[in-house]
């Protein structure tokens, strides 16, 4: 193996060997809420207004 093959070895090995992040306590929005928030943007877009 040359040296770049070696190193990336090890690199996969200590890659592998890490856990996974926790996932965060924060709830994730619903599609409801997420439409809602794209409706209330869409309400307030007023074309050729900047």
């Amino acid at each position: 193996m040359t040296r770049i093959d070696k190193t990336f070895s090890k690199l996969s090995h200590r890659m592998n060997d890490l856990t996974m992040p926790a996932r965060s306590g924060a709830a994730v929005p619903s599609i409801a809420s997420l439409l809602d928030k794209v409706n209330a943007a869409k309400l307030r877009y007023q074309p050729g207004a900047r």
